[in-house]
């Protein structure tokens, strides 16, 4: 395969070196795809395979997930590339499509001396095998209207940014320059940025480095079942917040059944948050106009354990519109 960079040569006077100039792009940021209709897998790996035509900076391998079927896992530049990619695949292909919660490439050292690079939750190493993680750092630097200088500097400090630089431009314009972590930006980040600044806040990053992070697994469980697609790798601090965001999101979202569903958000065997989505609830007893009460009692008794019977065996479906609504901003949650 020809690629993009590739030094292109004669057999008759072959270059001994390639062309200089050119460096093959990281992605970094990651996300998976999958079709909404699983019956479109197929127009899916042809769209993919046509957009890496003009888009060197795509990267993409197979992937797979108990919950949304076939799909792909994806490599971009930023938040703005898996934008660009998810749009150009739902406007040129006609296809819908769903991403999972956008992830960094993490680095994990762990305790027998060996370093892992982890950017899909599903492949962090057991918790008793790390030593520590460490995440990619980015130098934001952000120009605002002095009147939204304070808004945003406690925004940056709540993603745990801290600040290196601060710049007057002029009278109205204020710069402010931040190191953070790349993977609070890829959460709500640019969307409360404008809407703090009315949407004057203009937003640029590049990544610095790593550094030493506390890192997690967050498992999002369905009555007592894992979720693969809805795994994150977290912050510990911002766990427990982030877990009970996901959990109130799903319970908007999964429909009501005749038992009772639970909503878990998990990190190893503690449960963080928890949410429940009532059951359907029949009136067996309407039928019964006065007599015994113990007959009512047995009725609800009945009721009671068919549901437990249900619930053993019952089989949650969980619609694509939770998937989306857990990668919402919390002002278009509302």
């Amino acid at each position: 395969d020809v690629r993009v960079g590739d030094t292109i040569t004669t057999t008759s006077h072959p270059a001994k070196k390639p062309l200089p100039g050119f460096k093959d792009v990281k992605p970094v940021v990651f996300s998976s795809i999958y079709p909404v209709d699983t019956n479109d897998y197929e127009e899916l790996v042809s769209a993919i395979e046509k957009l890496k035509l003009n888009d060197a900076s795509l990267v993409y391998e197979k992937d797979s997930s108990a919950a949304l079927g076939f799909g792909f896992r994806c490599g971009f530049l930023g938040m703005l590339h898996l934008e660009v990619v998810q749009e150009r695949i739902e406007r040129e292909f006609d296809l819908s499509i769903v991403f999972t919660s956008p992830s960094v490439k993490y680095i994990v050292h762990l305790k027998n001396g060996e370093t892992v690079n982890i950017d899909n939750p599903l492949e962090y190493p057991d918790p008793m095998r790390v030593e520590y993680a460490e995440e990619p750092y980015i130098q934001a630097n952000v120009i605002t209207p002095t009147q939204y200088v304070g808004p945003i500097i406690n925004l940056c400090m709540e993603k745990r940014g801290t600040q290196t630089g601060m710049n007057y431009l002029d009278e109205k314009r204020v710069e402010l320059i931040y190191e953070m972590p790349l993977a609070e930006v890829l959460f709500e980040f640019y969307d409360r940025l404008k809407s703090i600044s009315r949407g004057y806040a203009s937003f640029d990053y590049q990544v610095i480095g790593y550094k030493r992070t506390d890192l997690v697994r967050l498992d999002i469980l369905v009555n007592g079942e894992p979720v693969d697609a809805l795994s994150q790798l977290v912050f510990r601090g911002n766990s427990q917040t982030r877990g009970r965001q996901v959990c109130e999101r799903l319970r908007g979202e999964i429909p009501r059944q005749q038992y009772k569903i639970a909503i878990q958000a998990a990190i190893g065997g503690t449960i963080v948050s928890r949410e429940t989505i009532s059951a359907f609830r029949k009136d067996v007893t309407a039928k019964c106009y006065g007599g015994d009460i113990s007959r009512k009692r047995k009725l609800l008794e009945k009721q009671k354990e068919g549901k437990k019977r249900m619930k053993m065996v019952g089989n949650v479906e969980i619609p694509q519109s939770a998937f989306l609504a857990v990668l919402k901003s919390d002002d278009d949650a509302k």
